[in-house]
């Protein structure tokens, strides 16, 4: 994604900055193949009555107001509709961090100081000193974003928010049924035992790289073979399910496949 210069407005504290994506795409694409000719299919941009291709400066944008009736909004029209206001990244308010659902977070960015960069540090040190999160508005491109500004690892890190009329109803109900003491101090059990520190590294796109090497195998001729995995056992006794999950991590911790976070030690403050 290309870098997006703005700039942060807090209170009367203007900071230019840039913003960089901090994350990249690293799917395998496929493209779309005749498969009698295995020639590229490509798309030809068409309207019904225009056979031949359009030219890209023959397209424009239309908003589709009734069935088949459009209204076309030229970019100059669409800039029209920002003020000055609008391109800077406004912060508006200041909260908690914990008081923002993760559901709302999207695209998240670095943020990078290209001036006044005592003033990027300053917001930076005090975001961090107070625990708390800015929230702040913004157009980025041709929409309107929800922001929130965070200190992470000694930078600044702003994530797009969705609005709240972007959250889908929640359609499922919440469970009903009666839970017996013993399946869920067996279940508190296993959680217990799994529990371990978080590690994002420890975790890999292990299909991609299978499929990688799938591709690799075809390229060179061979068949695709498929992985051995252990076939699943399937215990229909909720309670006969938990024991036996119980069971297997001790096993595995007992052999030293699994390392548990020790508790905390409580310790009683001293009398004075």
């Amino acid at each position: 994604m290309a870098k997006i210069k703005t700039a942060i407005q807090f209170g009367l504290v203007y900071i230019p900055i840039t913003l960089h994506s901090c994350t990249k795409n690293t799917d395998i694409g496929f493209n779309l193949i005749h498969k009698k000719t295995g020639q590229r299919i490509k798309y030809k941009k068409t309207c019904e009555n225009c056979p031949a291709k359009i030219a890209p400066e023959d397209i424009v944008k239309g908003y589709e107001y009734e069935r088949d009736k459009y209204v076309i909004l030229t970019p100059q029209e669409l800039n029209k509709l920002k003020t000055k206001k609008d391109e800077n990244i406004e912060i508006l308010q200041f909260s908690s961090l914990g008081e923002i659902d993760p559901i709302f977070y999207e695209d998240s960015f670095y943020v990078e100081p290209t001036g006044a960069k005592n003033a990027y540090a300053l917001l930076l040190k005090a975001l961090e000193s107070e625990k708390k999160v800015g929230i702040a508005k913004a157009v980025l491109g041709q929409s309107e974003s929800l922001l929130a500004l965070r200190a992470i690892d000694g930078i600044l890190v702003i994530s797009k928010l969705h609005f709240s009329d972007e959250i889908q109803e929640n359609p499922v109900q919440k469970p009903s049924e009666t839970i017996k003491k013993e399946e869920l101090e067996l279940a508190k059990k296993l959680i217990v035992n799994m529990t371990k520190k978080f590690d994002i590294a420890a975790y890999k796109n292990e299909y991609k790289e299978r499929l990688k090497k799938a591709i690799d195998d075809k390229i060179a001729g061979q068949e695709i073979q498929t992985p051995k995995a252990a076939k699943p056992k399937t215990i229909t006794n909720l309670m006969e399910a938990l024991r036996q999950s119980v069971k297997t991590i001790d096993d595995d911790d007992d052999n030293g496949k699994i390392v548990r976070l020790k508790p905390r030690s409580s310790k009683k403050a001293s009398s004075r």
